[in-house]
C-alpha cells in the first residue's frame, strides 16, 4: 500500500514559480513510475508530467514543456514538480500518482491516467495576474 501526500500549492502571480512535493509512505517509490496530473474546474483531469523508474526519463505535456520539471529524490521517497513561468491556465488541483506495476510493463503510456493505481489528495494551485 502506498499513501501519497501532495504539498506546496498556493496562490502565485502569473510568471511566478512554485514547487510541488509528493511524499510517499508505506512503500518505496524507487521502482514506481510517477506522474503528475491536474484538473481545472469543469475540465477533465489531464496529464502534466511523468518520470520513469527504469530509465529516469521524463515526459511532459506540450502545454508545460520548458516550464515544468519533474524530479525525484529516492532518499526522501519524494517526487517534485518545479513549476516556473506560471500562467493563468495552469490553475488547477494538482495530483501526484504512482504506478506500482511499473516493473511488469514492457511499454508505457505515461499520459494515461489509468496507468496509475495510487493517487494523492491533490493540492490547489491558483495563478493570478
Amino acid at each position: 500500500q502506498v499513501h501519497l501526500v501532495e504539498s506546496g500549492g498556493g496562490l502565485v502571480q502569473a510568471g511566478g514559480s512554485l514547487r510541488l512535493s509528493c511524499a510517499a509512505s508505506g512503500r518505496t517509490l524507487i521502482r514506481y513510475d510517477m506522474g503528475w496530473f491536474r484538473q481545472a474546474p469543469g475540465k477533465e483531469r489531464e496529464f502534466v508530467a511523468a518520470i520513469s523508474w527504469r530509465s529516469g526519463s521524463t515526459y511532459y505535456a506540450d502545454s508545460v514543456k520548458g516550464r515544468f520539471t519533474i524530479s525525484r529524490d529516492n532518499a526522501k521517497n519524494t517526487v517534485y514538480l518545479q513549476m516556473n513561468s506560471l500562467k493563468f491556465e495552469d490553475t488547477a488541483v494538482y495530483y501526484c500518482a504512482a504506478d506500482s506495476r511499473s516493473v511488469l510493463r514492457i511499454t508505457n503510456y505515461y499520459s494515461d491516467s489509468t496507468k496509475y493505481d495510487y493517487w494523492g489528495q491533490g493540492t490547489q494551485v491558483t495563478v493570478s495576474s
